[in-house]
């Protein structure tokens, strides 16, 4: 009987696995309320709450979530010039927990004993989003499908979801044709599976989505300013003076300006917190030239130990929780309080431009920060620095090196 077990919430993206899943759920007898967080992604919300409700969702719930997730995740991200393994901006990653805080409490509004999701077995955000769920509502129940043998032996493969959707009338955009599988937010676009499983094969030029191919970009440079208040963009400059202040409004226009330009791609290969390597390409247009000028403006203006110490310890921890889906640990929230004293003076303006898929920085200042001295700094003039201090400094710093020199002699040892 449908319903006869009770009510869950399904996270519902419209696309392939979700739609099939909702269809399963309620063979299975369940009542499927399906949730759905606008989180910046280019998608027919309404298609979509008419393709849950023709399915046979009880209700269809969109959240809109973007500003959360700018003000909570991507700029804390852009502070701490997040990345994982040395090129992938945690596009994916970042938007998890917003969308995991946003089920439960549809859940819970809804009287439903349960979430459930379209994660596979293979995958990181099964982690993500049930650690999280765990942690906003250590009661819940989550049912997973792709961990279900009676659901993953009936669907084997992409095949068998597209055979299966075929026969229950669902409408769908993946193909035979293009079976790879995309996830959206504000951020970027993720694109992986199908013919991507083979990390040798150059992704077809028709796959990418956000970004103009850089080879098609415009033929002239595009020039903006970014301005930065403690690590944060708070303004953005662009097309002769025009300004983008709101969070969501400067997020959106710095994509725009990648974007038109080619900016952000990646094709990489990562190590997923299960163990599995996974090929994965990416579009991150906005949170590239967003980072890469906080990146920049950081070298004028912030202490050089001061940097260390975060770059070392709070950009790769808060990195890594990030990726592993642990948002919302104790040792995450300790970390993420040491975000804020680390950016205090990053205060000032980055002149850029963007041309065929490269950011390019033009110019850096600051009104308040004056750490960089160009008398000090000048080869043309002596200024405040006294040159012999540095044979000083280079004596002390000499001594242990040549006791370990003497050593290596005395033992016949080469470098």
């Amino acid at each position: 009987m449908a319903g006869s077990k009770g009510k869950v919430c399904l996270a519902y993206s419209g696309g392939l696995d979700t739609s099939v899943i909702l269809a399963w759920l309620l063979e299975q007898g369940y009542e499927v309320i399906a949730f759905m967080a606008d989180i910046g992604q280019e998608e027919d919300f309404e298609a979509a709450r008419a393709k849950a409700l023709k399915i046979g969702a009880t209700k269809y719930v969109l959240v809109d979530v973007r500003r959360e997730f700018i003000e909570e995740l991507c700029f804390p991200a852009i502070q701490t010039n997040a990345i994982y393994e040395n090129v992938y901006l945690l596009g994916t990653s970042l938007a998890r927990p917003i969308i995991a805080r946003a089920q439960i409490k549809v859940a819970e509004e809804e009287g439903c004993f349960a979430v459930t999701h379209g994660c596979t077995g293979k995958g990181n955000d099964q982690v993500r989003f049930e650690l999280s769920f765990y942690a906003l509502q250590p009661n819940i129940k989550c049912i997973t499908p792709w961990r279900l043998p009676e659901f993953f032996n009936r669907f084997a493969g992409r095949s068998a979801l597209l055979a299966y959707a075929a026969e229950k009338g669902i409408p769908v955009q993946q193909t035979a044709a293009k079976p790879w599988s995309t996830d959206e937010n504000l951020a970027h676009i993720s694109f992986e599976a199908g013919i991507l499983e083979d990390p040798n094969t150059t992704p077809p030029k028709d796959m990418w989505k956000l970004t103009v191919d850089p080879q098609d970009a415009p033929d002239k440079p595009e020039e903006f300013t970014l301005i930065f208040e403690k690590g944060i963009p708070v303004k953005l400059i662009y097309e002769n003076g025009k300004e983008a202040t709101d969070p969501v409004d400067l997020f959106l226009t710095a994509n725009a300006i990648a974007r038109r330009n080619g900016v952000g791609r990646i094709d990489i290969v990562e190590n997923r917190f299960i163990g599995l390597k996974s090929r994965g390409c990416y579009e991150t247009p906005g949170l590239t030239i967003l980072r890469s000028a906080h990146i920049d403006l950081e070298g004028l203006v912030l202490d050089r130990e001061v940097r260390a110490i975060r770059d070392q310890f709070v950009t790769t921890t808060f990195s890594k929780q990030l990726y592993n889906g642990m948002y919302f640990t104790p040792e995450c929230e300790y970390v993420r309080s040491m975000i804020a004293p680390s950016q205090k003076n990053v205060n000032g303006q980055v002149r850029c431009a963007v041309y065929k898929g490269n950011f390019i920085v033009l110019g850096r200042s600051s009104e308040t920060e004056k750490l960089y001295d160009a008398s000090e700094s000048s080869m043309d003039e002596i200024g405040d620095f006294e040159p012999t201090d540095a044979s000083g400094f280079i004596a002390v710093q000499a001594i242990r090196l040549k006791k370990y020199g003497r050593s290596k002699h005395e033992k016949g040892e080469a470098y």
